[in-house]
């Protein structure tokens, strides 16, 4: 193969010195190089390219040879190929000059394009192992960048830069934001876990960072260009769902992992930050994979937690994005399987509720209460409710939207059955048990809240309101549970085993946290039925205990 390169490359600078290159000519040396770099020895075809009497070889000529070679790769072929190729694209580019932005364009798509076909490792050890080579090709697209970004380094501290360094800048942010993208984000990327910063992804994705400051491109630039009013350029700053995933990417990379925070200004403040996160927080936990909803839960978190306790206002529950996110909250805390995200759903829910002002808070709460259609939730809803009521009441936290008529908003929502005497006390136990623990809260505390305004009246006319449903609720669940139970014993008794596998019939329409009673065992039916009238019984005492300190308050003459 050496001897017939050689022979190629002298019948070329035969055919440039006496009659100029043919087509045949251009092929001929075309197929011969590729053969080459398939084999990997390049040595003698670099020095041919790199030789100033062989300047009629066009490098755009070898660019177009060295991209068809990337282009449309059998995916066990993707890192090995990149990993041949990057090292001479990048040779030939650095002979191109001023014009050579485009190329470098062209040559880290085509080679982000094949890099993105990449499984991305899942865990640490697949990334130590890397078996698709991702980890490797990201560490030669990072090596295959460096000189670009000096060059464009270099002319920058020269002076403003010519329209080619802007350009070159540009093709580099655009690399930047596309690895953004693929694979950063849907990378495992935590610098606690990876104590010793071994991590291939890890420092790519510093290698990424490190270069937006190095080319001079504002982050605040990047990631607030709407509240910012920046001008849209080169095509990047746009609304695009694969812009705004490069952009939620580099967010949580800035805050969350801290990567070139020491770049950022200091001058926005907390609730300016948290705002236009909340963006990027959105689409993040809108997605189902895991990689996702982690990083929208921590960047959530860290936009969280410099903001002012009790400092949110009312104004932001306006906005789209602060609406959307409790959803997707519920949509976690009640939907994903995975124990760890629900746990982190959980905190950063109420990290959000103590960040908000008291207005914001009962807003919050009603919408809540009217739109998550969960009883946990609900109930979780409802015990912050009371903690409020509760801190308002003490002295020197007094506010009206918790202590005065404002509150009795709030009463109406929780204190009420929307599905009247139909409701079913079993699935919607977390919200009812919550409701009378806040009524029996409210009743106890009444000398406080006549003393601090006129709302108890209204209080009281709820509380029977409430009550009253109840135990119409309560008397129709326990029937109904009760003959269930019957039933199950009197077929336990009568029916063979081939009977007592199609007793799911009997309770094929009842569903119990959202699952179907049918599909469970007769054991665990039986169980289920058996906790349900336990419920019951609970319900009733606490209604009981309710009733008695109503009937002492009134008596004493404590109560209105």
């Amino acid at each position: 193969m050496a001897d017939q390169l050689q022979d190629v490359i002298q019948r070329w600078q035969k055919a440039v010195v006496e009659d100029g290159l043919r087509p045949e000519d251009h092929e001929l040396f075309q197929n011969a190089g590729l053969a080459y770099i398939n084999q990997g020895d390049t040595t003698q075809l670099l020095d041919f390219i790199q030789d100033e009497k062989n300047q009629t070889c066009s490098p755009m000529e070898l660019m177009l040879i060295f991209l068809g070679q990337v282009d449309d790769l059998h995916p066990d072929l993707i890192a090995d190929t990149v990993l041949l190729m990057a090292p001479h694209l990048q040779t030939v580019l650095l002979r191109l000059g001023e014009e050579k932005a485009p190329w470098v364009g062209l040559a880290l798509a085509a080679l982000q394009k094949q890099v993105a076909r990449l499984p991305v490792p899942y865990t640490k050890e697949q990334e130590m192992e890397d078996a698709y080579g991702l980890c490797r090709c990201c560490s030669a697209l990072a090596r295959f960048m460096e000189p670009f970004v000096e060059e464009v380094k270099r002319d920058n501290s020269e002076d403003d830069g010519t329209a080619s360094d802007n350009k070159l800048k540009t093709e580099l942010l655009k690399f930047c934001m596309g690895s953004l993208r693929e694979p950063l984000l849907q990378a495992q990327l935590d610098q606690a876990i990876d104590i010793y910063k071994q991590s291939p992804l890890w420092h790519f994705a510093t290698d990424i960072m490190a270069t937006l400051p190095a080319i001079q491109e504002p982050l605040p630039g990047l990631l607030f260009y709407k509240a910012l009013k920046k001008r849209e350029e080169s095509g990047l700053l746009t609304d695009s769902t694969e812009a705004q995933e490069s952009r939620a990417c580099l967010a949580y990379l800035l805050f969350v992992q801290l990567i070139t925070i020491e770049s950022f200004p200091a001058v926005f403040s907390p609730v300016f930050v948290l705002q236009c996160n909340m963006e990027y927080i959105d689409l993040l936990l809108s997605r189902k994979e895991e990689s996702f909803l982690l990083k929208g839960l921590e960047l959530y978190t860290k936009s969280l937690e410099k903001v002012e306790d009790n400092s949110l206002p009312v104004e932001l529950l306006d906005l789209k994005s602060f609406y959307s996110v409790p959803q997707h909250l519920v949509q976690i805390l009640t939907v994903c399987p995975i124990q760890r995200l629900r746990e982190r759903g959980f905190k950063v829910l109420q990290l959000f509720i103590d960040k908000l002002g008291p207005e914001a808070k009962h807003k919050f709460f009603r919408c809540m209460i009217k739109t998550s259609r969960h009883a946990g939730v609900e109930g979780y809803i409802i015990k912050n409710i009371k903690n409020q009521i509760e801190l308002s009441l003490k002295p020197g936290h007094e506010n009206e939207w918790f202590m005065g008529i404002q509150v009795l908003l709030l009463l109406r929502l929780v204190l009420c059955f929307p599905l009247g005497p139909e409701t079913d006390l079993l699935n919607s136990m977390d919200r009812v048990m919550e409701s009378l623990n806040l009524l029996r809260y409210l009743l106890m505390r009444d000398m406080d809240w006549q003393q601090t305004s006129s709302i108890w009246p209204e209080l009281f006319k709820i509380k029977e309101d409430y009550l009253k449903m109840l135990r119409v609720c309560l008397a129709l669940s326990r029937a109904y549970y009760t003959g269930q139970v019957k039933n199950m014993r009197e077929d336990k008794k009568i029916q063979a085993q081939e009977a007592r596998e199609a007793r799911g019939a009997l309770v094929q329409t009842m569903t119990v946290k959202n699952k179907n009673v049918s599909d469970m065992t007769p054991e665990i039916q039986y169980q289920v039925l058996q906790c349900a009238l336990v419920t019951f019984d609970l319900m009733e005492s606490l209604v009981i205990r309710i009733e008695e300190i109503s009937e002492e308050k009134v008596k004493t003459g404590t109560a209105v």
